[in-house]
């Protein structure tokens, strides 16, 4: 088998993976979050990222990988800004309508396109270029059913596409600068991810829910879905880096399902919807 064969084979497998592992956690965090009444989307992403570290812990020291270390900034502020983007469209979700949201998420895409366009000098073929086109509109069309603007909303849903397309962008160029895998690299940003999200997480979710997570009644069954979607997340975190290494963000944006869950709260005559996202993101 050829380079180029194998090199398919491991992007087809990656994109399964990516698509399998996200439509499992989001039929776990649907139960999760709907039918069990934990609603504290940020707080949950990061014990995701937790049990993720400590997962990717334990396969480097069974030595399923070599950890190699490189530039710590690099790394640090890599897993901070994904951190930030994450906490950024959980707040953008909330304070703008659904529509708006999904505008915003859609937004992503073209902004990518950009970026990688002026600073990267990457160009794409006009199939590229019009495959995105059909596929934003009919996705528009499909999901986008007003358009409420505010302005504190709108600065939110700025600051979430830029966060949110950097942090993939460098996904990306970070493994092909340091010639690192995304296993590697995953494990490196994994704690800084999971510190920035552990300590804002709990005033988010506060601030979107009017609920405490640490007042929540945690029962057995509500325990099992937590810990089962944090095991799931293990594979969405692995398998998002590995497409975007082996492809490019562009490529993983517009994946079919995404790895995230929406849920809706009635409080005092008005509906907040809440995302749970990774890059990353369900991460």
């Amino acid at each position: 088998m050829g380079e180029g064969q194998r090199f398919q084979l491991g992007t087809v497998g990656a994109l399964s993976l990516s698509v399998i592992s996200s439509v499992s956690i989001v039929i776990c965090n649907k139960a999760l979050i709907s039918t069990l009444g934990f609603t504290f989307a940020t707080t949950l992403t990061s014990w995701h990222l937790l049990v993720t570290f400590c997962s990717l812990h334990v396969a480097l020291w069974l030595k399923f990988f070599e950890h190699k270390p490189f530039d710590s900034r690099a790394v640090m502020g890599f897993g901070i800004l994904n951190g930030i983007s994450i906490g950024l469209l959980n707040l953008s979700l909330g304070f703008n309508s659904v529509g708006f949201y999904q505008m915003t998420k859609l937004a992503i895409i073209p902004c990518t396109v950009l970026l990688e366009t002026l600073f990267f000098s990457k160009q794409f073929s006009k199939k590229v270029r019009f495959s995105l086109t059909i596929l934003l509109l009919g996705v528009g069309i499909a999901t986008v059913t007003d358009l409420q603007l505010n302005l504190l909303g709108s600065i939110l849903s700025l600051l979430a596409i830029i966060t949110t397309c950097v942090a993939q962008i460098m996904t990306n160029t970070i493994q092909k600068k340091f010639k690192v895998s995304s296993t590697q690299l995953l494990y490196q940003s994994c704690p800084y991810q999971a510190l920035i999200l552990f300590i804002i997480g709990p005033f988010l979710d506060a601030l979107l829910t009017n609920q405490n997570v640490f007042a929540f009644k945690y029962t057995n069954q509500v325990l099992a879905f937590i810990i089962l979607s944090c095991l799931i997340s293990v594979s969405v975190n692995f398998s998002t880096f590995l497409v975007i290494g082996k492809t490019s963000p562009v490529t993983y944006q517009p994946k079919p399902i995404e790895p995230s869950t929406q849920f809706s709260e009635k409080n005092e005559g008005s509906t907040r919807m809440i995302i749970q996202s990774n890059p990353i993101f369900l991460m």
